[in-house]
């Protein structure tokens, strides 16, 4: 099965063009690495209105995965997970939960990370930690469910 996925950068700093996007091509990468087409790609600030609007964009022009890197620390502007989960129809705490695990065999920061995956329509949302290290080492985490989760997503209900 072939997953179509976006990729949405969230960082004020990198929107302003005050420094480059690292987070978004390293994701893109990795993505391509499991197989899967990557249909479209953001860079939006830290505002929960800009995030909400590009995931429902990414979902619109097909993709069933849609990666977000970014924002999901504890500073004040850190709002990717209340933006996605005010949009989602279900959360998925296995994902942030493995990855968080993962992550503290690697830094005890991870602790302070808040990963998560949930699902917006049908298609699976994950997101992503900002440093492009950690988003690739946390999309590696949990890259294996992936799979089954959209195809999951996108079976059409038989009625009874």
């Amino acid at each position: 099965m072939q997953i179509h996925a976006g990729i949405i950068t969230v960082s004020d700093r990198a929107s302003k063009g005050l420094y480059d996007d690292l987070g978004g091509p390293a994701l893109k990468k990795a993505a391509e690495g499991y197989g899967w087409k990557v249909l479209a790609e953001a860079l939006v600030p830290d505002e929960k209105r800009d995030i909400q609007r590009a995931i429902r964009e990414h979902i619109s022009k097909g993709c069933e995965l849609v990666l977000t890197t970014g924002g999901t620390g504890v500073a004040l502007r850190d709002v990717t997970p209340e933006a996605v989960r005010e949009i989602a129809i279900r959360e998925l705490p296995g994902f942030g939960e493995v990855m968080r695990i993962e992550s503290m065999k690697i830094t005890k920061n991870a602790i302070l990370s808040r990963n998560l995956a949930v699902i917006v329509d049908k298609a699976l949302v994950i997101c992503l930690p900002g440093k492009p290290s950690g988003a690739v080492e946390c999309l590696s985490f949990v890259a294996g469910a992936i799979p089954h989760c959209v195809k999951v997503l996108q079976e059409v209900p038989t009625s009874c």
